[in-house]
């Protein structure tokens, strides 16, 4: 009866997550300010439109929720962040985004849905103004 009780918590302790990785590295930015009318930034005139800019750590993923809302996640990828790899892009289907070097996969809440990543993406408070989108390095999640 001890030996199944002390295999049982082996396996349960093999099975966690590694909650021990490193903290997600943070870079303060200066307010990014965007113009949603202009033509690089048509992809984000319909709802689940994404688009890649620079600032954060790695650079930051803007995605369209709805008319009003709009969400600017930290390309570092939340599993081991320091390793030189650990870039999230929106997966080729637009469905997901996904880390390819650890397989960490993420909804479009930033939550991990897949692979080893156990914390969510990192969200930037958005503000939207008219067609002015400003992005803050607050992070909200």
């Amino acid at each position: 009866m001890r030996w199944s009780v002390l295999v049982l918590l082996l396996l349960y302790v093999g099975c966690s997550p590694d909650l021990s990785d490193d903290p997600i590295p943070f870079s303060a930015f200066a307010d990014i300010t965007i113009n949603l009318t202009l033509p690089e930034y048509s992809t984000l005139s319909t709802n689940g439109g994404y688009k890649n800019i620079n600032g954060g750590t790695r650079g930051i993923i803007i995605y369209r929720v709805n008319s009003s809302t709009y969400y600017a996640f930290e390309r570092n990828c939340s599993y081991q962040p320091n390793q030189a790899c650990a870039t999230t892009d929106v997966h080729a289907s637009g469905l997901y985004m996904a880390d390819s070097c650890c397989g960490s996969t993420f909804d479009f809440q930033g939550n991990p849905t897949g692979g080893p990543a156990w914390r969510p993406l990192g969200r930037y408070q958005t503000l939207l103004s008219g067609s002015t989108l400003t992005i803050t390095d607050t992070v909200i999640q």
